[in-house]
């Protein structure tokens, strides 16, 4: 008495397959709702800043310099920034090299902006606000 084999195979051939899948799909959307889209969150928002400055803007650049934007770039193709670094010393930079705008001007306001105690750059605080909400 020999046992034929299609009694030995498994019932669920493509269940037991997806089953192997599940948790590699399951790790790819927890890696894209708490990784990737929120950092393509904040590239949006450091693109929309940075093609929104103007004169009396506080910046901060790559090299980790604060600075005053002098002179706003000409068009949207323009790279290059003029940023006032101290009373009377002006550097240029590059658009790209600009990190973050620490405290934008409002288009009707000419008043500066008092500064607050809140750290000018968000950290892993401001990210986890914009994942769960604002209090």
């Amino acid at each position: 008495m020999l046992i034929s084999p299609a009694y030995a195979q498994d019932a669920g051939g493509a269940f037991g397959t997806m089953t192997q899948f599940l948790p590699l799909i399951l790790i790819f959307a927890v890696f894209y709702f708490l990784l990737i889209r929120p950092q393509q969150q904040k590239q949006k928002q450091i693109k929309a800043s940075l093609s929104a400055l103007k004169r009396g803007d506080r910046v901060v650049t790559g090299g980790g310099m604060l600075g005053m934007v002098s002179k706003p770039p000409r068009s949207a193709e323009d790279r290059e920034i003029e940023v006032e670094i101290a009373p009377n010393v002006r550097i240029t930079v590059l658009r790209e090299t600009i990190s973050a705008v620490i405290n934008p001007t409002p288009a009707n306001d000419t008043k500066p902006r008092p500064t607050g105690s809140e750290s000018p750059v968000p950290g892993i605080g401001g990210m986890l606000k914009g994942l769960f909400g604002k209090k």
